[in-house]
C-alpha cells in the first residue's frame, strides 16, 4: 500500500536514513549518485536543511536535501529530491518541498529557493514550477554550469532555477 502525503510524517533525516537516501537516489535513475558516505554526512551535517517523508513504518519513502547558501542566508539551495518508485505521482515531492521551506522560513527566514535542473528533467521542472506558483513567487532560469565545465564525460548543462521572493503564506 502506498502512502498519500496526508499519511506521511515530514521529518528531519537522521544518520540512520543515509543508506535509504542513497538507495532512493540510485533507484531514481535521474539523479547524480553520490557516494553512500556523502549521504551519511548529509544526514548528519545538513539534517536541519533537509527533509524526509516517512511512511507508517517510520521508513523514509522520499527526501529533499538542501542547504542555506553561505553568501545568501535567505536562500535554500535544493540539492536533490527523490521519491520511492512505489510512491511517485502522489504529491510527496511537493509535500516535502513545501514542508521544508515552511520550516526554514520560520526557523531561518528563507525567502528564496534555488535548484539546478538538467534540460529534459520534466518531473523536476514541473515540481519547481508548480512550487513557485503555489507560493506566489517569481521564477527565473539561467544556465549555471554549461556542459563543457564537467570534466568527467558527457553531462548536460545545469540550469539554475531561482524562485522568490516566497509569499509570507509559505508558513501555512
Amino acid at each position: 500500500m502506498t502512502a498519500r502525503p496526508a499519511d506521511l510524517l515530514i521529518d528531519r533525516p537522521a544518520v540512520t536514513d543515509g543508506a535509504t537516501l542513497w538507495r532512493l537516489a540510485k533507484d531514481s535513475k535521474t539523479l547524480d549518485l553520490n557516494s553512500s558516505y556523502s549521504y551519511l554526512l548529509w544526514c548528519r551535517d545538513f539534517a536541519g536543511t533537509s527533509a524526509v517523508a516517512r511512511g507508517a513504518d517510520g521508513g523514509a519513502v522520499g527526501f529533499v536535501t538542501g542547504y542555506v547558501r553561505p553568501d545568501r542566508p535567505g536562500t535554500l539551495l535544493v540539492w536533490q529530491v527523490a521519491v520511492d518508485t512505489a510512491h511517485r505521482g502522489l504529491g510527496i515531492a511537493a509535500a516535502l518541498l513545501d514542508g521544508l521551506t515552511t520550516r526554514l522560513a520560520a526557523e531561518r527566514g528563507i525567502t528564496a529557493v534555488e535548484t539546478t535542473i538538467t534540460p529534459g528533467n520534466t518531473a523536476s521542472e514541473r515540481l519547481f514550477t508548480s512550487f513557485a506558483a503555489r507560493h506566489g513567487a517569481d521564477l527565473s532560469r539561467e544556465v549555471l554550469f554549461p556542459a563543457e565545465l564537467f570534466p568527467d564525460g558527457p553531462h548536460d548543462s545545469e540550469v539554475l532555477y531561482r524562485i522568490g521572493p516566497l509569499a509570507p503564506s509559505t508558513s501555512h
